[in-house]
């Protein structure tokens, strides 16, 4: 008889991403499924979006409204004013968000099909934002723009700690004291909860499930799982409920908060997949031990039919039985679970953490999409930045190359965390066979692979593998601008698919790169960054301003790096972070070392990562954002990237330092000869070429006859021939065939020269010929 497997139901609460599904569930679903697991996944941030602005949600927000004595800014009462207007139009601008409407984007454009409130005021400039032709496009963002309007009414009035991309934020940051969250969810529900509160009923009731998992990726996920894990505890008392994701891995680690478990019966940190085995272990167990005493109750109460006085004892057993099996209901062996908190018998919070390996990269298996409703996601332009464009527009796949970073010594970073810490890769075959998987399974091939930095060598292997099967995918990540992704390496990632890369440029000065340990220089960031620009892949700088010690000078000379950067055309998109001080990173852990002082907050027994501090020796920082923000706005359009750096702020700053040619002075830096790259891998990015000779010459006794040999090369765009002798010829030939039909032979340039024609010349003459340098710029790469 096989044994009695937990049914389980994975959730993602509101709110994260509305374009696609946030993937830790898909994660675990297909390591659990795998192991014959019974699983079940819902998005309910998606789900109570599209419950919510439906005409009979927006039927419910305005009935509220009307009914309620709330004091409506002028822009509320505008928009009530409408009602009838938006109540017909939020299906359509839906279905168009949902790309199950495109014809609908001339009317949005030209029509004055949509309502338009607040959001509408400061529209940008659309035909210079998307060009002529970019119409779909102008339609989505208003959408966009349309549903932001929404989201604030609703914010104004039914919802106030409602928001398109997190929900109740503000209670979950910094939350050193359980007790706001406490009182908001013992307050009466509002009606964006009751509607949240509706979906999990349904679903509930179709899944029947013995655990229900939350993911709780970000501080605007954690009232909403926790408001869904009070209803679970009401109507299901005897249902598990178990907590992860990156707020417990990095917020609670310290958790002494009793009252969270009334709530939550189980929180796991780091890499799931390991503490959710042990327990799910556990509690098949203990299902096994329930079913054998439902049984041994039926017996008995069947045997106690007939009254007689011994039968009374019996139907007594029974349900004492029955009793015991329901008090068992959360009690499992606490000896072998992993990386895992709970309230013991004494009513105190326990941490257990049985010494298990932990499960390896490679074994946590492939994303599970099913049953999620990926044509139900919204794609959105919310503001008109080509990276956060990506962000938000379009459903993608997302997926791991790696565990951890490989570099993990950014001093603001959370290095000392297992999921940055603990570096594994995984084969690039294991993540073809994934990818392919995947696509079969969703039918969509955009990729966002979620490292913390991919690494270079992991990506190369594979672009290779990508193009070696003809896995046509479109993809994006992060990475570190380190001098490995060279001019070659960028265009081998864009042949694979690669459009786009973000990386960290931080502070844009090589005392504080230094400082924060990042490993890489302006100059060697400039270089990355046109190499990945001239293989056509989009780049988007990370920056950072206000750490420790950066002076005011220092900010603006960043900010004048940045320009340089815009101005070079080899970065197109950036976002300025202001610096935060968690626990987990070097500087929290050891101010003093980076001569700024923590001066908060007290240590509770809830949530501690987020620290604030004092920096004696640095700038105002605050000052600077509204400025940053700006001057990087109209640099990413072209604008304004002449203007002295004082046309920024409102308060008087000193001029640049830094050169102003620094950039340019950077790129004119020779690149290495090839025939100094002699244990680098020749890779051909184009069709086998065809060979043939031409002879000339001879027409007369003193004429020398000459005969070249030619290759002919038919590519997407163009073909093109490359002419050299009749010794070099037929080798080269044979070299590029051997590329073209055999990704599993690695030929390295110095294999290459041991089978130059030796009566062809010098080899390092060859490198500097005509012929060579064409099939360089063609697509003949050294990886």
């Amino acid at each position: 008889m096989p044994r009695p497997s937990p049914r389980i139901l994975l959730l993602t609460p509101p709110l994260t991403q509305l374009n696609t599904p946030y993937p830790a569930t898909a994660y675990i679903k297909g390591f659990l499924g795998g192991r014959g697991y019974e699983v079940r996944q819902a998005d309910l941030s998606i789900e109570l979006v599209l419950r919510l602005f439906s005409k009979e949600g927006l039927t419910r927000v305005f009935d509220e409204i009307e009914a309620g004595a709330y004091r409506l800014s002028d822009n509320a009462q505008r928009m009530l004013r409408l009602r009838r207007r938006y109540e017909a139009t939020i299906g359509p601008a839906i279905r168009f968000l949902q790309n199950k409407d495109l014809t609908l984007a001339p009317r949005i454009c030209h029509g004055r099909f949509l309502p338009e409130a607040s959001r509408f005021d400061n529209v940008a400039d659309l035909e210079t934002a998307f060009g002529t032709m970019g119409l779909t496009d102008q339609a989505r963002h208003l959408a966009t723009l349309y549903v932001e309007d929404l989201a604030d009414l609703v914010k104004e009035t039914v919802g106030p700690q409602f928001g398109l991309s997190r929900y109740a934020e503000s209670l979950a940051m910094s939350a050193t004291s359980f007790e706001p969250l406490h009182a908001a969810l013992h307050a009466a529900p509002n009606l964006v909860d009751t509607m949240l509160l509706e979906l999990l009923d349904v679903l509930m009731a179709e899944a029947q499930p013995d655990m229900v998992g939350f993911t709780v990726p970000f501080p605007g996920n954690l009232y909403a799982a926790l408001r869904l894990a009070q209803r679970i505890k009401q109507t299901s008392p005897h249902t598990v409920t178990v907590m992860g994701g990156g707020y417990p891995n990095t917020e609670l680690r310290t958790l002494n908060e009793p009252r969270f478990f009334d709530y939550i019966d189980y929180l796991t940190l780091d890499d799931g997949e390991g503490p959710w085995l042990r327990l799910l272990e556990q509690l098949t167990c203990q299902k096994e031990r329930q079913t054998e005493l439902a049984e041994r109750h039926a017996e008995l109460v069947e045997a106690s039919l007939p009254l007689s006085p011994h039968h009374h004892n019996d139907a007594d057993e029974a349900v004492e039985m029955l009793r015991q099996a329901q008090h068992d209901g959360l009690l499992v062996d606490k000896s072998q679970l992993q990386r895992t908190f709970l309230r013991n018998e004494a009513g105190q919070v326990e941490y257990l953490n049985y010494p298990h390996p932990d499960i390896p990269h490679p074994e946590v298996g492939t994303p599970d999409y099913s049953d999620l409703k990926l044509t139900d996601y919204l794609s959105v332009i919310e503001v008109l930045n080509p990276m956060h464009r990506l962000w938000s527009d379009g459903r993608w796949n997302k997926l791991t190359v790696a565990h951890g970073c490989y570099w993990k010594r950014c001093s603001f970073c959370d290095v000392t965390l297992d999921y940055i810490g603990r570096y594994e890769a995984a084969p690039a075959e294991l993540l073809v066979d994934r990818i392919e998987q995947i696509v079969a399974q969703t039918g969509q091939t955009g990729f966002h692979f979620v490292d913390e930095a991919a690494p270079p060598l992991a990506l190369r292997d594979l672009a290779v593998e990508l193009l070696k099967r003809r896995v046509s995918i479109s993809w994006w990540g992060n990475i570190r601008f380190e001098k490995t992704f060279t001019p070659d390496l960028c265009r081998l990632l864009a042949a694979a698919g690669c459009i786009a890369i973000s990386g960290g440029l931080e502070v844009a000065s090589d005392r504080l790169l230094a400082l924060m340990e990042k490993g890489v220089t302006i100059a060697q960031v400039a270089r990355v960054t046109r190499g990945f620009t001239q293989a056509g892949v989009l780049v988007h700088a990370y920056l950072m301003y206000g750490f420790p010690t950066q002076t005011t000078q220092e900010t603006v000379d960043s900010l004048e790096v940045v320009r340089q950067l815009f101005e070079a055309g080899i970065v197109q998109s950036g976002y300025w972070h202001r610096f935060s001080m968690t626990a987990h990173s070097p500087v929290g852990k050891n101010p003093a070392k980076y001569q700024v002082a923590a001066t908060g907050p007290e240590p509770g027994n809830f949530a501690w990562n987020d620290l604030w501090h004092d920096d004696p020796l640095g700038a105002d920082h605050e000052t600077f954002g509204p400025g940053l923000a700006k001057s990087l706005y109209n640099y990413m359009h072209g604008v304004a990237l002449r203007e002295p750096l004082s046309f920024w702020f409102d308060f008087k700053v000193p001029r640049p330092t830094v050169p102003r040619q620094l950039i340019q002075q950077a790129l004119t830096e020779a690149d290495k000869p090839d025939f100094a790259q002699p244990n680098r891998r020749l890779f051909w990015l184009g069709n086998p070429p065809e060979l043939s000779f031409k002879t000339s010459g001879g027409n007369s006794p003193k004429d020398k006859k000459t005969t070249r040999a030619i290759l002919t090369c038919y590519e997407q765009a163009e073909d093109f021939e490359v002419k050299t002798t009749e010794a070099i010829g037929p080798w080269l030939h044979e070299l590029l065939l051997r590329l073209s039909a055999d990704y599993d032979t690695k030929i390295l340039l110095k294999e290459a020269a041991a089978t130059f024609p030796p009566a062809a010349g010098p080899w390092e003459s060859f490198l500097q010929s005509s012929a060579w340098q064409l099939l360089r710029e063609k697509g003949l790469l050294l990886v």
